[in-house]
Formats: structure tokens, sequence, C-alpha cells
């Protein structure tokens, strides 16, 4: 009896200390819930970046197979319209040339003899139009080897630049193999993406302002055409300029920023 009294006791008492401790204890301070971040805002960009551009460039191939026999430019070479720029051997076209006209000088007597004989009505109509056809088709080929011969000589289709040089004299080429890279750079333009959202206000014919990283020089430009698509995912349109001013110093591949008046509305 006694031992279950002092049992009791020694329970109640380590009870009430428990409980003492814990309300000495000091409450865990709750967790504060951080401010949620505000979004980034930036005003409109005023300038955008511009490549420089040739507003033609072209690379010319070959025409034909062959051996290269002259190579009349060089890398950065300053060309005009029409000028040759290339040779092949064709020795076996000009062979094959003169063996065509004399066959159609021939055709072409025999021909003339025909007629003569059926008007003295001593040869049938049929030898008349056989020799005729024979005629045609030997002028036909003369017409197929000057075309073959043209094909010898590659010439410049506008004035501009050699910007690479793919060929070099006495090699072999093959049917469509390029030769040399060719640009305009009398006529360039400059390709930039603005803001979609400038199309309220950007026009064709626009003026605009540039700055040229490699030459640190300003240049007069108006908006030339607008592409007719948005571009979804960046929100922005491709739009090419003219440059107005004197375009000496520029060259294609060379970039810059562009400054729009109106941008920012």
């Amino acid at each position: 009896m006694m031992m279950s009294l002092h049992r009791s006791l020694v329970s109640v008492l380590i009870s009430t200390l428990g409980a003492g401790a814990l309300a000495a204890a000091p409450a865990a301070p709750l967790a504060q819930a951080k401010p949620a971040a505000a979004p980034v805002t930036t005003a409109a960009s005023k300038t955008i970046r511009v490549l420089v551009a040739a507003d033609q460039e072209s690379v010319l191939a070959s025409q034909m197979a062959g051996r290269i026999d002259l190579v009349n430019v060089k890398l950065g070479s300053t060309i005009s319209a029409g000028q040759v720029l290339l040779k092949f051997n064709c020795d076996e076209q000009n062979a094959h040339l003169k063996m065509a006209n004399a066959e159609f000088y021939g055709a072409q007597q025999t021909y003339e003899s025909k007629v003569k004989l059926q008007a003295m009505q001593s040869v049938a109509e049929i030898d008349v139009q056989q020799t005729a056809a024979l005629a045609q088709k030997a002028k036909a080929q003369i017409q197929l080897y000057q075309a073959q011969l043209r094909q010898c000589t590659i010439v410049a289709p506008f004035a501009g630049r050699v910007t690479r040089l793919l060929a070099k004299q006495y090699a072999s080429v093959n049917i469509g193999q390029p030769l040399i890279e060719i640009v305009n750079d009398r006529k360039l333009k400059v390709q930039l993406n603005v803001p979609s959202l400038w199309l309220s206000w950007l026009k064709v014919g626009q003026p605009f302002s540039l700055k040229i990283d490699e030459t640190g020089s300003s240049y007069n430009a108006k908006v030339q055409r607008i592409n007719g698509r948005v571009d979804a995912v960046s929100q922005s349109i491709e739009i090419e300029g003219e440059v107005t001013g004197n375009t000496a110093n520029l060259l294609p591949g060379m970039s810059g920023v562009a400054s729009f008046p109106a941008a920012g509305r």
C-alpha cells in the first residue's frame, strides 16, 4: 500500500515539473513569408542592332565541265558589269563549231542545187524537202556549239567586288561547281529586327539614322521594305533599309545601331 502511494506521488511531481518546463520555454517565432519579386520593366529601346548587306550578290558556278585557262580577277577585285572574270579551255567546242559550219555549208549547197533541179522538173518534191531539213539541222548544230562556246567565258552580271575566289587556273571543274562569289558594294542595304509594336507608326520611307561600329561614322537611311510576318516567339518583325548618303567606306557584313526618331511613342 505504501509502495503504490509513493509511486503516485512521484508521477504527479514529474508531470508538474514537465508542465512548468513547457510553460517556461519561449514560443518559436512564426516564419515570415518573403514578399514576391516585383516584375522587372524596362523602357522601350530606341536603338536596334543592324547588319549591312549587299542588295545584289551572286555565286557564279560553272556551266560546263572543263579546264580553267584564265582567272582574270583576284580576291577583293573591283569589277564592272560585263567584265570577263574567267575563261575555260574550249578547243574542242571550237572544233565542233567549225565542223558544224562546214556541214551547214554543204547542206545548204545541196539544197540550193535541188531547188534548181526542181525548177527544171528534174527532182521530186520530197528530195527538196529532205535536203532542206538537213540544212536546217546543220544550222541548229551551229547554234548549239555557239551556245556551248558562250559557256566558256564567265562575265560579271553586275558591277561590284569579288568576295570569294574558288577557281584556280588550270584546275578541272564540273558542271555546277561554284567558282566566284561577287557582291554589289555600290548598292547596300541594312537588315534589322524591330519590335512588332512599332508597326503602329513604322512605315515604308520613314527616315532613321545609323552608326556603324567598324567606321565609327553616322549615316542616313530610310525604311525600304517591311516583312509580311511577325515572328511570334520574339515579337519582332524584319525590315530592310536603304542607306541614302555616301556609302564609299561601307562594306557588306559591317554592323552597328539604328536610331528611330519615333521609337518609344
